[in-house]
């Protein structure tokens, strides 16, 4: 199912990005940006946002490459892996948190939406959602395995949302010591809570290279229980 509608974001600094967006069943509920893996806003984001919008949220997803390949979509297999990597790196990773930091604004204005939304990432997106969180207030953030974040770890006093981790761990691009030193960095904080599953990288993405289902089904229940919890519909 393809998004309910396209929304042109303009930004800041000129240029307009677009904020893909669909709505639950009733027409209207609490936000969730939703960011993109290196993969764009294809077919397996889409998936992940119809299952937030099943559960009763309004999500939308921000062209995160749109300043150098906008509408980028790779298949999530070996060789878009590669072609996706090329294009990360023309990402300026700041900028980047302040594009989704505008999409949470834009998302939060549209009239179907209620309070301030949440943020929630895959992989790169997971990195940038943990930023977002660190440099704008979104009402929850929920970081599935941020290569990142473990690097970001003194941001963490300036994240004042509820914030769900998620890794692997035989993730083969997040070393254990990284791991440990977001358990450790978050220990004591009551508002932060690691989930460490028994998989590699991107297990929550359904293609070959990726999947699994078991971390994947298991992550996903933590997910919407903490969402629930903190960025509660209905």
């Amino acid at each position: 199912m393809s998004a309910n509608r396209n929304e042109p974001i303009a930004m800041p600094d000129g240029g307009e990005m677009n904020l893909s967006v669909w709505l639950p069943e009733g027409g209207r509920g609490p936000g969730i940006v939703l960011i993109q893996e290196i993969f764009g806003v294809g077919p397996r984001l889409h998936a992940v946002a119809e299952r937030l919008a099943a559960a009763g949220y309004v999500v939308g997803a921000p062209d995160v490459f749109w300043r150098f390949a906008p509408g980028w979509v790779a298949d999530c297999d070996r060789q878009g892996l590669a072609d996706s990597i090329e294009q990360v790196a023309n990402l300026d990773f700041s900028k980047a948190i302040d594009d989704c930091g505008t999409a949470l604004h834009a998302l939060g204005a549209l009239d179907e939406v209620d309070g301030t939304p949440a943020v929630l990432g895959f992989c790169l997106g997971g990195s940038l959602a943990f930023g977002v969180a660190a440099r704008y207030e979104p009402s929850a953030c929920v970081s599935y395995y941020g290569s990142v974040v473990p690097s970001m770890l003194d941001r963490l006093d300036r994240v004042s949302c509820p914030t769900l981790f998620h890794f692997g761990s035989q993730d083969e691009y997040i070393p254990g010591e990284g791991i440990e030193a977001v358990a450790t960095a978050i220990a004591g904080r009551q508002n932060m809570v690691l989930n460490v599953e028994i998989a590699g990288h991107a297990f929550d993405n359904e293609a070959e290279i990726f999947y699994n289902e078991g971390a994947a089904k298991s992550a996903w229940s933590k997910t919407l229980a903490f969402l629930a919890e903190h960025v509660a519909t209905g």
